[in-house]
């Protein structure tokens, strides 16, 4: 036989064998699970990164088996639609804040309350403690599978605010315990959607909004908002869940991996956020806009301090005459909030 007859006989072989390992294997394999997971906000925003990324996770960490058909914007379910949404089926997964919803939530609105988080990565990872320990009954018909929160509001105005006299009936956009903070704070609270707020600030219908520092980027706030306060105030809280019923009929194995994510996501979602999402954002404002933090003095954050302290003891009040561990709840976080910390 010749080299090149040799050669030609040795091709044949491998096509074969490679033609027969094809059939083998058949056409790719259609996922055996499919998720719906509903958000209602964009799919840029933070959340929205941590729901594609747990979605290609759990993909990858079922070999395919999982395929997850994510809608983020509205698109399936809306903010104030999405827990009963998933109540009734018309999504599998549905990602809200715990925080806008206090009478579904009211355990898990404590955390929502002037507790001095130092960052996001903090905050979620203690929602997330607090959620496991107290196993609170507000989630009973749900599995939950993430929970994260915002990093802490910070005042993001268009003049310097140093002290309470300066802060004194300035028209800041707020949400949530945002809004009784700023008031205790001797602030003019007002309630818009955040979309709106850039206009709002440019027809000085507001002097400015207080929340988590992204903004000041993604909404191009930096370019007339020029000073932020350096007094972490409050935290949103997210959490995704899931249907009882549905999650009782997943695979053993799906529902390993996305217990083994869950454990994972506040530290995912607290260091993406704090990291890239706000800490790119505030490079951004202040290299290209010139954006200043303002810090108070030791004695005026003592100041603000005494005066939202009120909020926390209101709070436990009423929610320990509803017969919850709000007195508890409020020390574990506050402990773990300083165990997180130290892990820094």
């Amino acid at each position: 036989m010749t080299m090149h007859a040799s050669l030609s006989f040795r091709l044949r072989q491998v096509l074969t064998a490679s033609a027969i390992a094809l059939a083998a294997a058949g056409p790719a394999q259609a996922a055996d699970v499919t998720l719906t997971y509903a958000f209602f906000a964009p799919a840029g925003t933070f959340p929205g990164r941590q729901m594609t990324h747990w979605a290609a996770e759990l993909k990858k960490r079922t070999d395919g088996k999982v395929e997850v058909k994510t809608f983020p914007g509205g698109t399936l379910l809306g903010a104030r639609d999405m827990y009963d949404g998933v109540d009734k089926g018309v999504a599998d997964i549905g990602l809200g804040a715990p925080s806008y919803d206090p009478g579904r939530f009211p355990l898990t609105a404590g955390l929502s309350l002037p507790l001095g988080f130092p960052n996001a990565t903090v905050a979620s990872q203690t929602l997330w403690a607090l959620t496991k320990e107290f196993q609170p009954a507000e989630y009973s018909k749900y599995k939950v599978i993430a929970m994260f929160t915002t990093e802490p509001g910070y005042i993001q105005s268009r003049n310097p605010v140093r002290n309470a006299a300066d802060l004194s009936g300035m028209k800041l956009r707020a949400a949530g315990t945002g809004v009784p903070v700023l008031k205790a704070l001797g602030a003019a609270p007002v309630g818009m959607p955040m979309p709106e707020v850039p206009q709002a600030v440019q027809t000085r219908v507001i002097d400015g909004t207080m929340t988590s520092r992204e903004v000041l980027q993604d909404f191009r706030l930096a370019e007339t908002l020029k000073y932020v306060t350096d007094y972490p105030s409050v935290v949103v809280t997210f959490a995704a869940v899931m249907d009882k019923k549905r999650w009782d009929a997943l695979p053993a194995d799906v529902q390993k991996a996305i217990d083994q994510l869950a454990e994972e996501m506040p530290t995912w979602t607290g260091h993406y956020h704090d990291r890239q999402n706000v800490g790119g954002a505030m490079e951004w404002a202040k290299s290209k806009h010139n954006v200043q933090v303002v810090s108070l003095s030791a004695d005026e954050k003592t100041a603000w301090d005494a005066k939202l302290s009120p909020m926390v003891s209101t709070w436990i009040a009423e929610m320990s005459g509803k017969g919850l561990p709000a007195e508890r709840y409020i020390q574990r976080a506050r402990e773990l909030r300083d165990q997180f910390a130290k892990q820094q």
